[in-house]
């Protein structure tokens, strides 16, 4: 099965990659996001990074033969904590290490910014600093999920960016899918399916239905097939390369498979470690049990990119440890060094534009004229 270093395009670089890094965000406090650096720096000898914080912390942190020279410390004295409201991060947030650590992507001095703080205020802030694509009108969070396609991932969003989605919304939602999968995992033609609680087209909201009609329609001229409604079970299946939801739905599924991801690690070391026999049996299986562990362990695949903005954020999980912040970082890279950004802000500027055409007519309640009446 593929990893995610396989699937995400890869090019010659000519350059350093620079990534713009939030080491104030997590749960766990900077020492966890250098960490996760300090491991990501020694696979990847040409990156370089600009840590935004406190100076006077992480300076002792990064000042250490790992680190080459290649970690470039920007004061910011202020930290986002997980509790602050985004309303509040944007009129007094200028001196935090999230604000800094987007703006280096704003000013191009950074190609990705990395962050594990406040969802909310990470949005805010990157709409505030990096403007969204004209025609989008809610960003949308893209994270990958474990799958049993070739590429071994599916794209799913929205997985927080905004509770709220109406049918405008989720189209433009399978659009970006649809850029994201076909210029991150490299699928030509990817099929997107709009989750629900059923796929017979009579069942979900109202907004979903005429979403399903929607994404039909643009199916050909954004050079994609649309599988159509696709049930929970359908997120790690063959069935398609992209799942569209609102934000709550999105957040809701990530949280649980996260969970029950862990669950069946912890029960299985339960089982295997309940007697001798059972210890015997793990130990002969035990290359196999590690391979199982590292395809559903949900920090590989850390990280979720924010779509629609006229740069790239990425969101890791507040309470990623070492190897959650590296998966994040190593995203980055990868998206960076392929020269992902612009490429994905043309076909989004494309892809808002054929939302805008698809779209019907709003009914202003006005009588249909002799014309309108196609009835035999």
């Amino acid at each position: 099965m593929n990893t995610l270093s396989e699937t995400l395009p890869k090019e010659i670089k000519g350059r350093a990659v620079v990534l713009s890094v939030d080491a104030m965000g997590g749960d766990s406090g900077p020492a966890t996001i250098v960490a996760g650096l300090k491991r990501f720096l020694a696979a990847h000898p040409d990156a370089r990074v600009i840590l935004h914080g406190p100076a006077e912390v992480l300076t002792p942190m990064v000042d250490k033969p790992w680190a080459g020279g290649r970690v470039t410390v920007r004061h910011a004295p202020d930290i986002v904590a997980m509790t602050d409201k985004p309303s509040q991060v944007m009129r007094h947030g200028r001196q935090t290490s999230m604000w800094s650590a987007i703006d280096s992507v704003g000013t191009g001095e950074g190609a990705v910014c990395v962050s594990c703080g406040n969802t909310g205020a990470l949005m805010a802030v990157s709409m505030l600093r990096l403007r969204k694509v004209e025609g989008v009108n809610r960003p949308a969070i893209a994270c990958l999920w474990p799958s049993r396609n070739p590429q071994g991932f599916n794209v799913m969003l929205d997985a927080g960016a905004d509770i709220r989605a109406d049918q405008d919304d989720l189209l433009t939602y399978a659009l970006m899918g649809v850029s994201y999968a076909r210029n991150g995992l490299g699928i030509a033609r990817p099929r997107v399916g709009l989750l629900n609680v059923g796929v017979e087209e009579h069942k979900g909201r109202a907004e979903l239905k005429v979403a399903h009609d929607l994404i039909g329609r643009a199916a050909d001229r954004g050079e994609f097939d649309y599988v159509g409604f696709v049930e929970g079970g359908d997120l790690p299946s063959t069935k398609v390369d992209v799942i569209v939801t609102d934000g709550f739905t999105g957040n809701v599924a990530l949280k649980t498979g996260e969970g029950t991801a862990r669950l069946i690690s912890e029960l299985l070391r339960k089982a295997f470690l309940n007697s001798i026999m059972s210890r015997l049996a793990a130990l002969f299986a035990l290359s196999s049990l590690a391979r199982f562990r590292r395809r559903i362990d949900p920090r590989r695949v850390n990280g979720g990119v924010f779509l629609g903005l006229n740069g790239t954020v990425i969101k890791s999980h507040g309470g990623a440890d070492a190897t959650g912040v590296e998966a994040a970082l190593d995203l980055a890279y990868r998206l960076a060094s392929s020269g992902f950004s612009d490429r994905l802000a043309k076909r989004v500027a494309t892809a808002a534009g054929l939302a805008q055409d698809v779209v019907p007519v709003p009914d202003t309640g006005a009588p249909p004229s002799d014309e309108d009446d196609q009835t035999p």
